[in-house]
């Protein structure tokens, strides 16, 4: 009796012929929402979202041509920010924040980061720092275009890699939420100079820590935080 050849499924068929079929590919539900996400912080800093102002999620998604879902995500994440307040049947609000309020995430920050920094510089070598110096200059160069949302990402950046040299994710991790916060509302008018200024600490912390000098590293940050 004659033996019948065992089936072979389509896709090693294919595959014995030489053809690979394409994988398949996996829907990413979030991707969509974070770049409205980005969209919107990109926004808020260059003040088009102004303190005070209410904007509903349909009107915001004309604006970026989507749809009002992943909109009403990314608002529902800033509002865990305390960036935006939900405003009931109308949209949502963009939060004022007080002098006082900015004073003391600067003081958490100063709390957090200064005695982290102080522990790495006698146990981190010099060439470790030398690393970060791409993220300085990234820094640098958005200070001179003067693109404050753009400053804002570097200046976390550069604050995130120095932290990041410690190996402890959780102190990174709360650190960078505690900055992103401190950055929100940006000042009405703030001139290239300033930015330069302060994107010209990045570059001189990095040689004090470099350099072991405790005392001017130390300086550098608690003056970078006020």
């Amino acid at each position: 009796m004659e033996q019948l050849a065992p089936k072979v499924a389509a896709p090693q068929r294919r595959r014995e012929r030489g053809v690979v079929p394409a994988p398949r590919t996996v829907p990413r539900r979030f991707s969509v929402r974070d770049q409205v996400l980005a969209a919107l912080r990109s926004a808020l800093l260059a003040g088009e979202l102004a303190p005070g102002g209410i904007y509903s999620a349909p009107s915001l998604a004309d604006r970026f041509g989507v749809s009002a879902t992943p909109v009403r995500e990314a608002m529902q994440r800033l509002a865990s920010e305390g960036v935006v307040e939900v405003v009931p049947n109308r949209g949502f609000r963009v939060a004022q924040r007080s002098q006082r309020e900015a004073a003391e995430l600067a003081e958490v920050r100063a709390l957090l980061e200064v005695p982290a920094m102080l522990r790495l510089i006698r146990t981190v070598p010099a060439w470790r720092w030398a690393t970060l110096c791409p993220l300085a200059d990234a820094s640098a160069l958005a200070a001179a275009s003067g693109d404050v949302a753009a400053y804002a990402d570097a200046d976390r950046a550069f604050h995130g890699g120095v932290l990041a040299l410690g190996g402890n994710a959780q102190l990174a991790l709360v650190a960078n939420e505690l900055h992103r916060r401190s950055q929100w509302p940006p000042e009405p008018i703030r001139a290239i100079a300033d930015l330069v200024a302060d994107a010209a600490e990045h570059a001189a912390l990095l040689t004090a820590l470099s350099a072991g000098d405790v005392a001017r590293a130390e300086s550098l940050v608690r003056a970078h935080f006020t």
